[in-house]
C-alpha cells in the first residue's frame, strides 16, 4: 500500500527541519556566546586560539549534523508509514464504499496508534451499517412488492370479470372488493407508521384519558370476529387515567389482538391493563401455539412471521407488530414477547403513565 506522498513528504520534512534546527542552535548557539564574549569582555578570553574549530572538528560537527539528518529521515518515514498506512486504508475503502462496494473494509495492522485504529474500527462499524441497512432496503422493497402483489392481483381479476361479464355485480363481490381495498389501506397506514417512527417523526397527540374505556372500546370493535374465530375473551382492567395518545393505543391493541386472531389456537385470550409505579401496562394473552424464545425478539421487526403456522396461509402482512412497537416506542415505551404459563404467549406494551404533553 503505497503512503501519500504530500502528507508522507511534510512528516520527514518537518522532523529534519527540527532535527536540522536543534543542531544548528547547538553549534550556532556555541559560536553567539563567544561573539557575544570577545565584544563584552574581551579581556577575560584566552590568549590561545584553541576554541577555534579545525578542520578535523568541523568534519566532525558535519558528520553527527549528517548521521542525526539521516536518524530523523528514518525515523520520520517509520511514523509516517504507522499512521498513514490505517489512513490510507480508510481513504482507500472510502473510496470503494462511493462506488458501491459496502462490504470494504479498512486495516489497520498497528493497534499501537489508538487513535488512528479507532478511526479504522469507526469505519468499519459505519460500513458495517451502511451495508446491513442496503440489504434491509433491498429487503423491504422486495417485501414491500410481494405484500401489494396479492391485494393487487385480487382486485384486478375480480374487476377484469366484472367488466367481461364473468361476475355478476352484486352486493358479494362489492363487498369483496371493499374487504381487498381495506386491506390494502390498512397496509399503507402499517407501512406509514413504522416509516414515520424510523425517522423519528411519529407524532402523537397525548391526552390523559381512561385507559380501560379504550380497551372496551376496541374488544367490542372486535370481540364478532374474535368469537367467530372460536375465542373466549376474558377482560381483566385497572380502572386510572393515563397520558397516551389514545388513537395509537386503540391501534395497537387493534394489531395484537388481529395477530391473536389470526396466529392464536382458539381457546380463551386474556386482556389485561394496570396502572403501577408510574407505569401502564397493556397485556394480551393466547392459550397456544407458543413462540420459540429465539423467535420472540424478531417477532417486532418488519415482515417477521415466526415459524411456519404463523405463516401467510394464516393471513397479515407481517407489519402489525412492528407497528405496536413503534408505537410503544414512540411512547417511551417498549414491547415485548414471552411465553405464557398457559403455553401460549403473552404479548406486553409498558409505557410511561406521566409523559408527553397533555393537549
Amino acid at each position: 500500500m503505497r503512503l501519500p506522498r504530500g502528507l508522507s513528504r511534510q512528516i520527514v520534512l518537518s522532523m529534519s527541519a527540527v532535527v536540522l534546527v536543534v543542531i544548528l542552535l547547538s553549534l550556532l548557539g556555541s559560536y553567539a556566546f563567544y561573539a557575544l564574549w570577545f565584544a563584552y569582555a574581551p579581556t577575560s578570553i584566552p590568549e590561545s586560539g584553541d576554541w577555534i574549530p579545525t578542520a578535523p572538528e568541523w568534519a566532525w560537527m558535519a558528520l553527527t549534523t549528517f548521521v542525526a539528518l539521516a536518524l530523523a529521515v528514518l525515523v520520520a518515514v517509520n511514523l509516517a508509514r504507522r499512521i498513514l498506512l490505517p489512513l490510507t486504508s480508510v481513504a482507500e475503502s472510502l473510496r470503494r464504499v462511493a462506488q458501491g462496494e459496502l462490504d470494504a473494509r479498512a486495516v489497520s495492522e498497528d493497534r499501537s496508534l489508538g487513535e488512528a485504529a479507532l478511526l479504522v474500527d469507526d469505519f468499519n462499524t459505519m460500513a458495517e451499517r451502511l451495508q446491513r441497512m442496503a440489504q434491509e432496503q433491498l429487503f423491504w422493497n422486495a417485501a414491500i412488492a410481494h405484500e401489494l402483489r396479492t391485494p393487487v392481483t385480487i382486485l384486478r381479476g375480480r374487476l377484469q370479470g366484472l367488466a367481461e361479464g364473468v361476475f355478476v355485480p352484486d352486493a358479494t363481490q362489492f363487498r369483496s372488493l371493499l374487504a381487498q381495498v381495506e386491506g390494502l389501506g390498512r397496509l399503507i397506514e402499517d407501512l406509514r407508521v413504522i416509516g414515520l417512527a424510523d425517522s423519528g417523526h411519529l407524532d402523537l397527540h397525548w391526552h390523559e384519558v381512561e385507559l380501560s374505556a379504550e380497551i372496551e372500546a376496541v374488544v367490542q370493535l372486535l370481540a364478532p370476529a374474535l368469537q367467530e374465530a372460536g375465542f373466549t375473551i376474558e377482560v381483566d382492567l385497572q380502572a386510572g387515567r393515563v397520558a397516551c395518545d389514545p388513537q395509537r393505543i386503540r391501534q395497537a391493541l387493534l394489531a395484537l389482538l388481529e395477530n391473536a386472531r389470526r396466529h392464536a389456537e382458539p381457546g380463551i385470550l386474556r386482556i389485561e391493563s394496570r396502572l403501577a409505579q408510574g407505569e401502564c401496562l397493556l397485556r394480551v394473552e393466547d392459550g397456544g401455539p407458543g413462540i420459540a424464545p429465539e423467535l420472540a425478539e424478531r417477532l417486532f421487526d418488519a415482515f417477521q412471521r415466526g415459524e411456519h403456522s404463523r405463516s401467510r396461509e394464516s393471513g397479515g402482512s407481517g407489519l402489525g407488530l412492528a407497528v405496536v412497537r413503534a408505537i410503544a416506542q414512540a411512547h417511551g415505551g417498549q414491547a415485548s414477547c414471552r411465553p405464557s404459563p398457559r403455553g401460549g404467549s403473552v404479548f406486553e406494551i409498558r409505557w410511561p403513565a406521566e409523559s408527553g404533553e397533555i393537549g
